[in-house]
Formats: structure tokens, C-alpha cells, sequence
């Protein structure tokens, strides 16, 4: 239906069902208005219309489908030597960009690739004549619109589309009227009604347990006339983890899904096709367009997200007329969810079966050989396994594998270069530290450091103010030097009778420099000791002295502190009396003969509340011992006893 419209240049959007043929549907098309060599040796074409730039292009979701695209098309255009290239992400830059500059006549890719080359001017779209856009709507959910916008920019404005699609949401006609002229809708509709399934697949529904399903699909792949299956998970996570238990089993079994490198997805794609593995168990990145021969059993581990997904994993079987078996298994969370698409869909399994891994029915549905177990006999363990295929180095990009890639060669590499890198820090380390750099530090001094010893022990005064030389020799150095002058023309015959003694002080000397405060005492003792031997005793000092004063020190100060928890109660009663003299001071005139006793003896006699009866015994007449009484509470006052001495003199 589609070749005739396609053919004369007209745009299309064309919706089929999952294995009806859409890629030669708009393969051939393609291939028809691509220029080749051949054409101008038929006298089709003229030598001018000959480009290395691609006249065609086909935007595909997923890396998968990409590969697949490409090996049709070339089997379609080998007569003609089509030349077609596959771009896609997860392997590297190098071999796809020197496949441009050779030439290229039909090019595959997925959106974020052929966005990223056309931004480095590295891909010229300048020349297409044709684009399609395969499985539109998947690109649409995964969000490649705006790259799929951003790349028809760079596209000619005069061009024919073709759109293609299993289901054809709204937002998908909705770019088509964006970008398409007058289109003609094409759709292939079978008698079993629009939404349904291929006829030659047969569906079977079953509630089963989220911890029997691993047991359950082991039983269902031992199944009588089983060739290749697919188990489509929901989660890489939990495909992952039963490609592990299905290998443990005894299956050959593959994985694909998103966490896997570019290389481990090819290879396990390339050894399910080969027939190394028979059971590739993967998420819903290759549940679009995958086509694989020999697919009999489709199995849904878990439920699908709606109903266009349901329809993609179930088309993997039964595919050009042959018939296949489609399993779900639907968990008891997941009703709610399968009621949906079974409406959508108008399938006959409302409410699924309750199944288990030992169910009778279960057996009879899917021709089960009565008694098979959850593991696979060993006679019948025929496939090589994944591990026969080999992984190919893509050079892949970002976290997984790296550019270097993950073959022996790159290992060669690391280990050769491992050695070089890692000796040269530590002989640094050992030249810094060790041995060699001591000797360098002291030979060069010795002969300056020889007039330091007899001047600091023949005039110790000059020494003092040099005391702060606690910093580690700096400072004992700089004042060497100043007194190398004087030192070597008077002190010389005392240098030359004991070098020895020199040189061992020197060694020493930056032992006790750094100890910064505690050379202060040392430095003090040693003028009033005599100078008979000037290295040996000094040194015994240094390094016996200095342990004892920071002790001493950090421990006074928490002593000071302790008598404030016993302040308080002493303290309030002195404040109580202290309110009473004040009255007494204002209203009593100071006389300057008793003034003058007070003021002397109020300092010396703490005893407050007892000195009322001892200052009025010595007074004679009772003129006299008015006054004392008066002024007896003064004598609390420590800090009023200021302006009585101020207001005597005025009395």
C-alpha cells in the first residue's frame, strides 16, 4: 500500500501493526531516490547529480532498532552498492566521522548523535531528499522532540517525509501537520479489528507471585516446541537479576538494557540472533523493531506501562506469518493497570488466573512436559552461551568503558605505564626526608658555624638578647654570620685547638632550637657557669630542661579558677553591709583629729562587725566617743576611705 504513494515523492505517514513490513516500506522508497554510481553507468542519473553528502535520512529511537534499519538496508541496496552508515551513541567518534568524509548515500542514526555531529559541522545535511521519522511516537516519549525539531532545521525545505509508526498518538499528528505536506495517511487495518494484536500469536494472562515468577518462567521456557524467547522487564535492575538466576539455572541467557555498555548490548544481541543464547532477557529498549527469527515465546515478567507498550513487546513473535506465544504475568499490584490495557486492547482476560509455578493448568496451556523442574537438565544444555560471542571494542564513550575501550591492548598499556608513574614520587620522598638531605644541610655551615662556639661562651652577655633564636636555626644562622668577622680574628687559635667540639654543637643545635620557650632558663644559667667544656654540658641541659615549665604553667591557670565556686555565698553578705555606711557617711560630720586614726587603721583591720567595742575603749570623755560610735561602720568602707581623707583637710 505504502510504495506506490511512497514512490512518487509524495509525503506519507504510514501505521501498521509490529511485523507487517514498515521498513522496507519506506526502505525501498528511499533507496529508489538515492544517486549512485551505477545509476550514471545506466544512463539513469547524470555525473552531476553524483554527492558524497547523504541524500537520505532515517531517525530511528533506539540504538537497537538503528543496527537493525541498517543491515536491511543494505541488504536491500546491495545491487546497487547503496552506501549506508549507522550513527548512534555509546561508541566512538573517529570511525563514524571518517565514514562521512569518504561518502555516504543513506544515513541511520538516533537523534542525539546526529544532533551533536551536525552541530560540529561534521555532517553536511544539506543535501537529503528524503527523511523519515521510524517509530515517531516512541521518540516522542522518550523526549527526542526537540532534537528531532532542531534536526529538520538543518534539513532543505523541499524534501519528501515519511512518518512511521505501529500507533499514532495525537502529538504525532500533530508533527506531522508541522512539518509535512499534504500527507497521505496510510493505515493497514486486518479483519481482527484496529487495536488488536497479530491473529497468529496466542495470548495467555496469569496472576502470578512476585517470588515464584523466577521458578514459574523456568517451566515455561522447558515448554514443547520452544525456540527463542524474550522476557521484557519493566526495571534494568530486575533484568539484570534474571538473566543472572536464569544462567545459574543452566539457560544460556543475554541481558540488554540501558546500564550495559554499547559493546555488551551488541554482543548479546548478535549471539541471541546466532542462536549462542537462547533467552535474551531485556527492558523495553528492544521492544521496538527488534526483528529476530526463530522468536516463538514473548514473556511479560512484568506488567507493561500501557498498551502501546503491551502491543511492541508482543510483536516481537509472529512475525511475516509465523505464529508465536505471548505469556503476562501480572502481579497482584498490578491488576488495576492490565484492566486498562485489556479494555484498550479488547482482549478477553479481565481477571487473569491465579497461577503458580506448580499449577496443573499451567502445563496443559503452554504444553509443559509433566514433571519439569525449575532447572534446566544438563543434556539439554546444547547452547555455547554468551560468553562465545565475542565482545567487540567500540571505543565507547561517558562512564561505561571509557574511550580507551576494554580490550588486552588497553590493559597492556596501563601495566607498562604503572611502574613509571609511580617510582618517581617516592625516591622525592626519600631524598627530602632521609639521609642524603641531612649531610647537604650540614656541610655547607660547618665552616661558618665554627666562630659561633667561642664567641657565645667567652661573652654570654651578647647572647641574651639573641635568646628568641627558638625558631629552628634561622635565627642562629643569621647571627653566625654576623659574628664570623670578629670571631675569625681574635678567637682563631681557640677555633683551632677543638673543631671537633664545633662541629658536634653544630649537629646539636637544631635538636633544641625548635623547643622555643624553654632556652630562655638555659640561656641564663649559662654565664654563671664556668666555661671548661663548652659543648658537652650545654647540650646535657638542653635536653633535660626544657620538659618541666609548660607543665607547670597549664597547670596554675585551672587553679586560679577554683575559688569562684566558693565566692558567692561569702560575697552577698559583704554587699548586704555595704548599704549602710553610705546613709551614716552623708549625715556625720568628720572631725580631723579622729579622721586621721581611721584612715590608718581601717586598712589593717579586716575584723568589720567587732571594732565598734574596741574604738571606744581608748577614748577618754564621752565628747570623744560620740564621734567614734558614728563612724564605727565606716571602717567596712574600702573604697570610701578616699574622700574621708579628701574631706579632712577641709574640716
Amino acid at each position: 500500500m505504502t510504495l506506490p504513494v511512497a514512490l512518487s515523492g509524495t509525503d506519507v505517514i504510514g501505521q501498521a501493526k509490529t511485523g507487517t513490513g514498515k521498513t522496507l516500506g519506506f526502505g525501498l522508497p528511499l533507496l529508489e531516490r538515492v544517486v549512485v554510481p551505477a545509476d550514471v553507468e545506466a544512463g539513469r542519473s547524470r555525473p552531476e547529480q553524483l554527492t558524497d553528502a547523504p541524500q537520505a535520512l532515517v531517525v530511528v529511537p533506539t540504538r537497537e532498532l538503528c543496527t537493525q534499519v541498517t543491515n536491511d538496508l543494505l541488504t536491500a541496496g546491495k545491487v546497487r552498492n547503496v552506501r549506508v552508515l549507522a550513527i548512534y551513541g555509546g561508541r566512538a567518534y573517529e570511525p563514524q566521522v571518517e565514514a562521512l568524509k569518504k561518502g555516504v548515500d543513506v544515513i541511520v542514526g538516533t537523534p542525539g548523535r546526529l544532533l551533536d555531529l551536525a552541530g560540529q559541522k561534521k555532517l553536511d545535511l544539506s543535501r537529503v531528499k528524503a527523511l523519515v521519522l521510524d517509530e515517531a511516537d516512541e521518540m516522542l516519549d522518550l523526549g527526542f522532540l526537540p532534537d528531532v525539531e532542531k534536526i529538520m532545521n538543518y534539513l532543505p525545505a523541499k524534501r519528501q517525509t515519511m512518518l512511521f509508526s505501529a500507533t499514532m498518538p495525537g502529538a504525532v499528528i500533530g508533527l506531522a501537520r508541522r512539518y509535512m505536506t499534504q500527507p497521505t495517511h496510510i493505515r493497514a487495518v486486518s479483519e481482527d479489528g484496529e487495536g488488536a494484536t497479530v491473529a497468529n500469536i496466542k495470548q495467555h494472562v496469569f496472576r502470578a507471585h512476585n517470588m515464584d515468577k523466577p521458578e514459574l518462567v523456568s517451566r515455561i521456557l522447558q515448554a514443547d516446541g520452544r525456540g527463542l524467547a524474550m522476557i521484557f522487564c519493566r526495571t534494568k535492575r530486575t533484568a539484570a537479576d534474571i538473566a543472572e538466576q536464569l544462567e545459574k539455572r543452566g539457560f544460556a541467557s543475554g541481558a540488554v538494557h540501558g546500564d550495559l555498555g554499547q559493546g555488551a548490548r551488541e554482543q548479546a544481541l548478535r549471539a541471541f540472533r546466532n542462536g549462542k543464547v537462547d533467552v535474551l532477557v531485556c527492558t523495553d529498549v528492544a521492544a521496538r523493531g527488534i526483528d529476530v527469527e526463530g522468536v516463538t515465546h514473548v514473556i511479560n515478567y512484568q506488567t507493561p506501562e500501557d498498551e502501546k507498550t503491551f502491543l511492541h513487546r508482543v510483536g516481537r513473535t509472529g512475525r511475516a506469518g509465523n505464529k508465536g506465544t505471548a505469556v503476562t504475568l501480572v502481579d497482584w499490584d498490578d491488576i488495576p493497570r492490565w484492566q486498562l490495557i485489556n479494555k484498550a486492547l479488547e482482549l478477553d482476560f479481565h481477571e487473569p488466573e491465579e497461577t503458580y509455578s506448580t499449577s496443573p493448568h499451567l502445563y496443559e496451556l503452554l504444553n509443559i512436559p509433566a514433571g519439569t523442574k525449575g532447572v534446566l537438565p544438563r543434556a539439554e544444555r546444547t547452547r555455547a552461551g554468551l560468553k562465545a560471542e565475542e565482545l567487540e571494542d567500540l571505543g565507547e564513550t561517558g562512564g561505561r568503558g571509557g574511550r580507551g575501550g576494554r580490550g588486552p591492548a588497553a590493559a597492556a598499556v596501563v601495566t607498562e605505564e604503572r611502574p613509571a608513574r609511580t617510582r618517581t614520587p617516592r625516591q622525592r620522598r626519600r631524598t627530602r626526608a632521609g639521609e642524603p638531605a641531612a649531610e647537604a644541610v650540614v656541610e655547607a655551615p660547618v665552616v661558618e658555624a665554627v666562630g659561633v662556639a667561642a664567641p657565645a661562651v667567652d661573652a654570654p652577655a651578647a647572647d641574651e638578647p639573641r635568646r628568641p633564636r627558638r625558631r629552628r636555626t634561622r635565627v642562629g644562622a643569621q647571627a653566625a654570620a654576623a659574628v664570623i668577622a670578629e670571631a675569625a680574628a681574635v678567637e682563631a687559635p681557640a677555633v683551632a685547638e677543638a673543631p671537633v667540639a664545633v662541629a658536634v654543637a653544630v649537629e646539636e643545635a637544631p635538636v633544641a632550637a625548635p623547643r622555643r620557650t624553654r632556652t630562655r632558663k638555659v640561656a641564663a644559667a649559662a654565664p654563671a657557669a664556668e666555661v671548661v667544656a663548652p659543648v658537652a654540658p650545654v647540650a646535657a641541659v638542653v635536653e633535660e630542661a626544657p620538659v618541666k615549665p609548660k607543665r607547670a604553667r597549664r597547670v596554675v591557670a585551672p587553679v586560679v579558677d577554683e575559688p569562684d565556686f566558693q565566692m558567692p555565698p561569702l560575697v552577698e553578705p559583704v554587699r548586704a553591709r555595704r548599704t549602710r555606711p553610705r546613709k551614716t557617711v552623708e549625715a556625720a560630720p568628720v572631725t580631723p583629729v579622729a579622721a586621721a586614726p581611721v584612715a590608718e587603721e581601717a586598712p589593717a583591720k579586716p575584723k568589720r562587725t567587732r571594732t565598734r567595742k574596741a574604738a571606744a575603749a581608748p577614748v577618754a570623755d564621752a565628747a570623744a566617743a560620740a564621734p567614734v560610735a558614728e563612724e564605727a561602720p565606716v571602717k567596712p568602707r574600702r573604697t570610701r576611705t578616699r574622700k574621708v581623707a579628701e574631706a579632712a583637710p577641709e574640716a
